[in-house]
C-alpha cells in the first residue's frame, strides 16, 4: 500500500483520468473530493460492501429458485 501525506488542496492522481484532493481536515476527519470518468464508479468502503453483499445475497436466491440441471448421465 502506498501512504502519502498530503495537505489541504494537494491531489493525488491515479492513472491519467482519477484525481484526488484533499478538501478539508478537521482534527480526525479528511473531506476528499474524487473526479473520475462518469462511468467509473467510485462507492465508500463500506457501502461498497453493502452492495457485494446484496449482488451476492441475489444470486443466491436466484440459484436456489432455479430448475437444477439435468444429470447427462440418467
Amino acid at each position: 500500500m502506498l501512504t502519502l501525506t498530503r495537505k489541504i488542496g494537494q491531489k493525488i492522481r491515479i492513472g491519467d483520468d482519477i484525481e484526488i484532493v484533499v478538501r478539508e481536515i478537521r482534527g480526525r476527519q479528511v473531506r476528499l473530493g474524487i473526479s473520475a470518468p462518469q462511468g467509473l464508479s467510485v462507492y465508500r468502503e463500506e457501502l461498497y460492501q453493502q452492495i457485494l453483499k446484496e449482488k451476492n445475497e441475489a444470486a443466491a436466491a436466484a440459484g436456489s429458485d432455479a430448475e437444477p440441471e439435468p444429470d447427462p448421465t440418467e
